[in-house]
This record gives C-alpha cells, sequence and structure tokens, in this order.
C-alpha cells in the first residue's frame, strides 16, 4: 500500500463523519495480510479469525490514538502481534499439544517413515512452532511478511540489532531441526 494510500485511510479515520468508511477501507486494504501473518503464527485459521476480528476490534476502539509516526500496517501488526502473544499465554500447553499431534501424524511416535508426501512442509512448520514465541513471531515476520528489519523494530519496538539475532538463532534452529528430523 503506498503512503499517500495510508494517508488517505489515516485522514479517514481521524474524521470523525468518514471514521467507519476508513475503517471499511483500512479492512479491505489489510484484512488479507493481517490474517495470513496471524494464520502462519496461530496455524488455526479458526483461530486467527478469532484473533483477526480482536485486532480490528481494537484498531476501530483506539483509532483515534494512532498518531500516524508509523506506518499503518505497522501498526496493525503490532495490535496483531499483540493479540497473538495473548494468545499464546492463554493457551501454552496448545503448542505441546499441536507439536505431538504433528509428530504422531508425520510418523515420528509410530515408526513410520516422515517423509512421505509433503511431509517435509509439515516439519518446516512444526521448526517454526518449535521456536521461543519471540524467535518465531520475528521469523514470521521476516521469512513470510518479507518485512525489513526497521518495519519489524516498529512493530515489536525492538533494536534491529536484536531482531537480526533473534533471526538469526531462529533461521539456524530451523535448520537443525529439519536436518535432525530429515
Amino acid at each position: 500500500m503506498s503512503e499517500e494510500a495510508d494517508a488517505y485511510i489515516f485522514s479517514m479515520l481521524k474524521d470523525p463523519a468518514l471514521r467507519d468508511k476508513g475503517f471499511l477501507k483500512l479492512m479491505d486494504t489489510y484484512k488479507v495480510p493481517v490474517y495470513w501473518y496471524i494464520r502462519r503464527l496461530v496455524e488455526s485459521h479458526e483461530d486467527a479469525e478469532d484473533i483477526l476480528q480482536e485486532t480490528f476490534i481494537n484498531v476501530y476502539m483506539f483509532a483515534h490514538t494512532f498518531k500516524g509516526e508509523s506506518r499503518i500496517f505497522t501498526w496493525l501488526y503490532r495490535i496483531a502481534t499483540n493479540e497473538c502473544t495473548k494468545y499464546f499465554r492463554k493457551n501454552r500447553n496448545w503448542l505441546k499439544k499441536r507439536v505431538y499431534i504433528t509428530l504422531e501424524k508425520a510418523g515420528h511416535l509410530n515408526g513410520n517413515d516422515p517423509l512421505q508426501g509433503d511431509k517435509i512442509l509439515d516439519k518446516f512448520q512444526q521448526a517454526i512452532l518449535q521456536l521461543p514465541e519471540k524467535q518465531r513471531i520475528v521469523f514470521n515476520m521476516r521469512y513470510y511478511g518479507e518485512l525489513s528489519y526497521e518495519d519489524i523494530g516498529q512493530i515489536l519496538n525492538t533494536s534491529v540489532n536484536a531482531l537480526k539475532t533473534n533471526y538469526h538463532y531462529a533461521s539456524e534452529k530451523v535448520k537443525q531441526y529439519l536436518i535432525n528430523h530429515a
């Protein structure tokens, strides 16, 4: 999305007469990329939909606080990240159960060959799910979202160097997981 279009949406959100129209334009523009960002973090469509809904509820409720000092997508990703973090904290056992089910399906728990069919993609996803929360978020933003470290830094309020370190460690852990589970 161009900066001019973001500025137009921002001006609509600030104008009480155009707020609803601006919000709908914002949703039309960003709903799909924010959904896929969330979906890669939580994996479940239903959970991603719930988190997306919470994200846009927060956007609507707090649109008046957006100062325009960052790009709109940065602000949206920050809200979505906060909602995902809340979800992770409420569902700490979710990851353990999900990893067990996926490993069982992939044959790691019953002795079958784990490389049948599309198992590589499943393994890649499992490698990402094994990452600590912060590394998983950074990895998803950088790898799937192709966001710059500067944008991720604004979203997560973290220094570029810390993000580079998180991404490096996450990449190494993913590689190691794939090597160990080949």
